[in-house]
């Protein structure tokens, strides 16, 4: 029998003391997810005293290995061991668990409770986006430490993940392990609580595979640790495999550890209703009766096992000053690394990055998502820790940093591969690239982007809406974003997407009406601190003349005047995109009628709601005939338009033709917005 070493009875009583606060804090509010907490606490308090690299007293210390429990629904799996390990909760917010203002909400929540990396709760999200913290780990070595030997630079980190049936069974999961396999993640390691209960009941109703065998066949190391007779979990079997999973330096690992959900609750252990329900008061006397502690006693915290469970804050300060002695070896060694760290983890780009950004000359034709693929290698050309590539549509996203190098390991065959290359290879994996992408921008210092076509948004939607919920920087590129992608047809042609997205909080989305709406928009995106998704044109668009009334820095207002009209505005035509081109040309011949016409190009409505009242009522007077110009459906314009105003839209979806067929077709056409203006004008 394996035994473990430095182990005392007061952690086996932590480890009792863990599943009682599981079931009290439960109980107390009366809802929540027991059963998973309870039979997690022995994986998690062996973690967090033993393998995590760690610093209660500082959260955000840059050598830290990243923690992220993806089950979020057992987030007193993570409270306790935070509060266990000193991070600043509190038995007050073990007591406040799930209720309004607490620091210990239903699902972890990213910026709200120190040591939380990440918002978890959508099942899967949490592995996905941990290979994102995987691969940054490694770029950001690439960057700062490159030629350090393996497990001896001051970056060298772990990324550490307990999991859940239910995450795995969700594709994005899939998606995002089956790259980790492929770019051989050694310093990524999952634990897998495999307890076969969900809220239906046993797991083997829908989920039968062999899940070793699937991670094997991903690439995979995979670790089995089986329970004890009595159903408890084997700690000194899953404290070895915790081991052999740092020293596992060739690919990630799975730790598949089997477990009781509830272990060791008389009659609710091993039940569905131990998943999502508290307890009730006799089995929870029951249950620490046969943990050996008080039944009577709630949120029970011995001084003297407290006291021993803090020496982990003594262990990590060593810790700390063997990395600090290191960090500084490597900074004297390094000035020209360790500056550029200094501003990476500032934030701060440096003087004069945005001046190579290219300039388009007017009256050229260019397609958006070109032009943001120029911006791109500009960008890149001044900041290295920009980086990102596409789900598989580089040529078509324009996504490719010229001369960047494949990021992959160099066991494999092309002849490009470098475990720190720029270029980002995701194959067809929406949701997982905006996973992971999240997990890159969490990781903190490196800025990546991942493109795909807009309609396929929907596939990423989740990740993107976990992005504005946290407020992370993320980019998200979407090319061919309108009936313009053209003989595709409808299956490609996004309609709805849109007002989809605008209709996520928080998130900035902009589709920039030429070439150089688009240089401006990247420079307005790296400036920023919010989500963003860029949405590009298939094809060519004109170049618009400039001027200092009509700048493209006015991109950054989200919405300006881009044709004044000779006299006050009568009608304004607000368009976003390609149909900022037919708005133009539409004003041109209303304006020849001596209709005084101006045209707004609206790029990103979000930033154009940031803007004081009088801005905006200078851009969209209230006293003219309002009338947006928008090839998706009608949805959100009302408000920009009022209730005279005239909405020229796409509520129905498209069909497979030319795009210049088809926006004639669908009324995104001079004649037609002429004719709309002057019927509304009666």
């Amino acid at each position: 029998m394996k035994t473990m070493s430095q182990w005392s009875p007061l952690d086996d009583r932590a480890i009792a003391l863990a599943r009682a606060l599981a079931m009290d804090a439960v109980q107390k509010v009366g809802n929540g997810h027991p059963g998973t907490a309870m039979s997690l606490a022995p994986a998690a308090y062996a973690l967090f005293q033993r393998h995590l690299v760690h610093d209660p007293s500082d959260p955000k210390w840059l050598g830290r290995d990243r923690f992220i429990l993806s089950c979020g629904h057992s987030s007193m799996t993570l409270y306790t061991q935070l509060f266990f390990s000193g991070y600043g909760l509190t038995m007050k917010d073990l007591q406040e668990f799930r209720t309004h203002g607490s620091l210990t909400p239903g699902h972890p929540e990213y910026g709200h409770t120190d040591g939380v990396e990440m918002t978890t709760g959508p099942l899967g999200a949490g592995v996905a986006t941990a290979v994102g913290f995987a691969m940054a780990a490694r770029f950001e070595r690439g960057l700062l430490d490159p030629t350090a030997p393996a497990g001896q630079s001051p970056f060298d980190h772990t990324i550490w993940v307990i999991c859940s049936d239910g995450d795995l069974q969700e594709g994005v999961s899939a998606e995002a392990s089956s790259l980790a396999g492929t770019q051989e993640l050694g310093n990524l390691n999952v634990i897998y609580d495999d307890n076969r209960i969900s809220i239906e009941g046993d797991t083997h109703l829908a989920f039968t595979e062999d899940v070793s065998a699937r991670y094997r066949a991903y690439g995979w190391d995979v670790i089995e640790v089986a329970t004890l007779a009595d159903g408890n979990v084997d700690l000194p079997a899953l404290d070895q495999a915790m081991t052999d999973a740092k020293n596992q330096s060739k690919k990630p690992t799975l730790i598949r550890m089997k477990s009781v959900i509830a272990w060791p609750a008389p009659k609710l252990r091993n039940t569905a209703k131990s998943h999502g329900s508290a307890l009730g008061d006799a089995e929870i006397e029951a249950t620490k009766t046969l943990l050996g502690l008080d039944p009577q006693e709630k949120f029970a915290m011995p001084d003297e096992v407290l006291a021993h469970i803090r020496l982990v804050k003594d262990r990590a300060a060593a810790r700390r000053k063997e990395w600090d002695a290191c960090f500084a070896t490597w900074k004297e060694a390094h000035p020209a690394q360790a500056q550029l760290l200094a501003r990476l983890v500032a934030r701060d780009l440096p003087a004069g990055w945005d001046t190579s950004l290219p300039t388009f000359e007017a009256g050229k034709d260019v397609s958006t998502r070109a032009a943001s693929g120029k911006a791109v290698n500009a960008i890149a050309a001044s900041l290295p820790e920009f980086w990102g590539g596409s789900a598989d549509l580089a040529e078509s996203n324009n996504t490719t940093i010229e001369g960047g190098r494949s990021f992959l390991p160099t066991t494999t065959s092309f002849p490009d591969a470098d475990p720190y290359g720029r270029v980002i290879h995701f194959g067809i994996r929406e949701h997982a690239m905006g996973s992971i992408l999240n997990g890159i921008t969490l990781h903190g210092l490196s800025r990546a982007f991942g493109g795909t076509f807009a309609v396929f948004s929907d596939y990423m939607r989740p990740s993107v809406r976990l992005a504005a919920l946290m407020n992370i920087p993320t980019i998200f590129i979407w090319t061919h974003d309108s009936i313009g992608l053209g003989e595709d047809g409808p299956t490609h042609q996004p309609i709805e997407h849109l007002a989809s997205l605008r209709a996520i909080p928080g998130l900035s989305v902009i589709r920039p009406a030429d070439a150089n709406e688009v240089s401006q928009a990247w420079k307005s995106i790296l400036l920023r601190s919010e989500p963003t998704g860029l949405l590009l044109s298939r094809q060519n668009l004109p170049v618009f003349a400039r001027t200092s009334e009509n700048s493209a820095a006015l991109v950054d207002k989200g919405a300006y005047t881009l044709v004044n009209s000779p006299q006050p505005a009568e009608v304004v035509l607000i368009a976003t995109g390609s149909e900022v081109s037919v708005a133009v040309a539409s004003a041109e011949i209303l304006n020849a009628q001596g209709i005084s016409t101006s045209v707004v190009s609206a790029p990103c409505l979000e930033w154009f709601t940031q803007q004081s009242q009088q801005y905006k009522d200078q851009v969209i007077p209230a006293t003219a005939l309002r009338v947006s110009i928008e090839a998706g459906v009608s949805m959100g314009w009302r408000d920009y338009v009022g209730d005279s105003g005239v909405i020229i839209s796409l509520d129905h979806y498209g069909a497979s033709a030319s795009a210049g067929e088809l926006f004639k077709e669908f009324g995104f056409s001079a004649e037609n917005v002429v004719a709309k203006v002057l019927a509304a004008r009666g």
